[in-house]
């Protein structure tokens, strides 16, 4: 059995973002610091797709919770 884990690149691409190291640094970089109450689904900068898209893998506890987590935290720091 192989466990395949989601990284940045695959969720920025599912986001229809670009998934590049450069264009995922230049991402974090515009959108940090994402204040502690704001969850991350509801940031400004999402389409309303991008955020049902995180939301349900959230609350879902889908494949792309570790995903999702990074860039949660790599955008609060």
């Amino acid at each position: 059995m192989q466990i395949t884990t989601i990284q940045l690149p695959d969720l920025f691409n599912q986001l229809g973002l670009p998934n590049s190291d450069l264009a995922i640094a230049r991402f974090v970089k515009e959108h940090q610091p994402l204040p502690q109450d704001v969850p991350l689904p509801e940031a400004d900068f999402w389409t309303e797709a991008q955020r049902q898209f995180l939301r349900e893998g959230w609350h879902q506890d889908s494949d792309w919770c570790v995903a999702i987590d990074k860039l949660d935290a790599l955008l609060r720091h």
